[in-house]
């Protein structure tokens, strides 16, 4: 599978676990949302303050694995290194994510009012690799 095999799965599938690096080198992992954005990197919304967020400011690599909602059947992992995007450049991303992901939102300066109280910000992950390359 390639990138873009992946990047097509994703904008169907977005149910997906992240793996992060804690600071002793264990993996942590949390269930999360992905999509696509306009550049081709997979999404992730966190909180400033999630372990998954911190985990990645000081090891940037990330891996997600996306599955189908039926959970056993299909499914890609791909892994790159993740940017941090913070308020407020990463408002309108916000919106876009939650535009990918839900459609459109009910009141979008609630949401907007949302995301500053829960200080949130956007994991975009360039995806280096993906897969499974191999079955069986």
């Amino acid at each position: 599978m390639d990138a873009d095999e992946a990047r097509t799965f994703i904008r169907e599938n977005g149910r997906a676990v992240l793996a992060t690096f804690r600071r002793d080198g264990g993996v942590q992992m949390s269930p999360v949302d992905a999509v696509i954005d306009a550049e081709g990197h997979a999404v992730v919304s966190s909180r400033a303050t999630a372990m998954k967020t911190q985990n990645l400011r000081r090891d940037p690599r990330a891996t997600l694995c996306l599955f189908t909602e039926r959970f056993y059947g299909p499914w890609v992992t791909v892994e790159g290194r993740a940017a941090i995007v913070a308020l407020p450049e990463a408002m309108e991303g916000l919106v876009d994510y939650y535009r990918r992901a839900a459609g459109e939102h009910p009141d979008w300066d609630d949401y907007r009012a949302a995301m500053v109280r829960d200080r949130r910000v956007l994991l975009r992950i360039a995806i280096e690799r993906a897969g499974p390359t191999v079955s069986g």
